[in-house]
């Protein structure tokens, strides 16, 4: 193939560029095309995230009214974090809480912690004929506190419809500290509409409160925008690999999330069927969003000791056709 062409971005590749303008003005954002249309922009300000993500032209993530906003604009008190939640197709939640802000051994914790605020310390990107793969890294840390250091790994594979992400976390402090971490992907119109097809392959579902006890006979199916819906979240328990995804059959296109159950042991269903929130949130992690003084409450939180790293690992396949999405969730 590159015989036939002069620069890769032709076909595929990255490309950084920067905002202008606005909260955004001045971050930093890679745009990713595989050439055979997978296309997705990492945040480099905002954790590595991923903001947006397209398949054959057609959106797949949420992203709010709030829009790009930049690190220097967050907002750790009470719910500020909303004012400043793009959401996007992947959101970090983490490291030191996930979830419902809290109070845990005389530390405040904000609404689903800091990481998605942080910028890249570093991060830069390499390929070869298979796939591109950018790395960064990002530190979560305080004085006279925690020290922890995500290392992210983004691969994007040439070959087929994939990519994958696989953070190493490591505590970097001289004292054990508490590791939550949450991956809120958030699916979105054109994707996510009445008529899409939501699949979670769990073995099990709770709801997470009496509002969401009021829908758990249809988690999975959603429904049209609703002035002043609130939110239903639900808990899903797997068996060996994770598997969620969402179709749109009218466009023939969806995705396909996998993860490593026995890792990643909780999966949160965000449903927001709301007028212009509207997002279901599809999220893999090792805590639930309850915030991490329930998790210690529950004898469930993960702890990393001095020089210790704990790494998570998710795969995202763009689906084509119905044959395909059936033959992928059986």
């Amino acid at each position: 193939m590159r015989q036939y062409i002069g620069h890769e971005s032709q076909y595929f590749g990255v490309e950084e560029h920067r905002l202008v303008g606005g909260k955004g003005d001045g971050m930093r954002l890679l745009q990713v095309r595989n050439g055979k249309g997978l296309e997705f922009t990492v945040s480099a300000d905002r954790a590595a995230d991923i903001s947006r993500l397209s398949f054959c032209g057609m959106n797949m993530g949420y992203f709010a009214l709030c829009g790009y906003v930049a690190p220097a604009y967050y907002d750790d008190r009470e719910d500020g974090f909303l004012k400043s939640f793009t959401a996007g197709f992947l959101a970090t939640c983490g490291l030191t809480n996930a979830g419902s802000p809290c109070e845990d051994e005389g530390e405040t914790l904000p609404l689903h912690g800091t990481i998605g605020n942080t910028p890249a310390e570093h991060i830069y990107w390499e390929s070869d004929e298979k796939e591109i793969r950018i790395h960064a890294k990002v530190v979560d840390a305080r004085l006279f506190s925690h020290k922890l250091v995500l290392n992210r790994t983004i691969r994007c594979s040439l070959e087929e419809n994939v990519f994958s992400i696989e953070d190493g976390i490591r505590n970097e402090g001289d004292a054990a500290y508490p590791v939550e971490v949450l991956y809120h992907m958030n699916m979105g119109y054109p994707l996510l509409s009445e008529k899409s097809l939501v699949y979670i392959g769990s073995d099990s579902v709770e709801a997470r409160d009496g509002r969401a006890r009021e829908g758990i006979g249809e988690w999975n199916r959603m429904r049209e925008p609703e002035a002043g819906f609130e939110e239903q979240c639900y808990y899903h328990r797997f068996s060996g690999e994770g598997k969620a995804g969402v179709f749109q059959p009218e466009e023939g296109l969806g995705l396909l999330i996998s993860f490593d159950s026995e890792n990643l042991n909780y999966f949160t269903e965000w449903k927001m069927m709301g007028v212009r929130d509207y997002v279901l949130g599809l999220e893999p992690g090792n805590c639930h969003p309850d915030g991490r003084r329930k998790m210690r409450e529950d004898g469930t939180l993960k702890i990393l000791s001095p020089g210790e790293e704990t790494k998570y690992r998710f795969r995202v396949s763009m689906v084509k056709g119905a044959d395909a999405w059936e033959r992928l969730t059986k």
